[in-house]
């Protein structure tokens, strides 16, 4: 079993810590835009998808860890929102395309420039924690 130090937990917990307090951020931030922080994530999955991955409910799930329901019920509120759309696909009908409307947009642009700002702000005790984490090797 590897020894873990006192100083290796204060890393963890110091990093563990960080991320928190930025999830709260982003859970409130996204509560604060009218919507839940699921859909926030929801959005920005489909909006920030790799080059090549198609925004499907089953990449859409696998990108945000949760099962295909779980996803069906998000873009349902999102859909409902006006927010985002869904579409079948033109090569193969059985395949159904997600994309954010034009408020859907506006939305998570507003976010992401909320939550850009707040990373250029605790950014840097964020890699401070996890560089004393990697540096002590565990």
């Amino acid at each position: 079993m590897p020894r873990v130090s006192v100083s290796d937990y204060r890393a963890l917990g110091a990093f563990r810590y960080e991320i928190r307090k930025f999830l709260a951020f982003s859970e409130q931030a996204a509560r604060s835009a009218g919507i839940q922080p699921q859909q926030h994530q929801l959005l920005l999955a489909v909006r920030g998808l790799p080059e090549g991955a198609r925004p499907t409910i089953r990449t859409i799930a696998e990108r945000l860890c949760v099962k295909h329901h779980t996803t069906v019920a998000l873009i349902d509120a999102l859909e409902k929102q006006g927010l985002l759309t869904r579409e079948r696909s033109s090569t193969d009908r059985r395949e159904v395309l997600l994309a954010l409307t034009s408020k859907g947009d506006a939305v998570l642009l507003r976010l992401s420039a909320l939550h850009r700002d707040q990373l250029r702000n605790v950014g840097p005790v964020m890699v401070a924690a996890l560089q004393s984490i990697l540096d002590d090797h565990i």
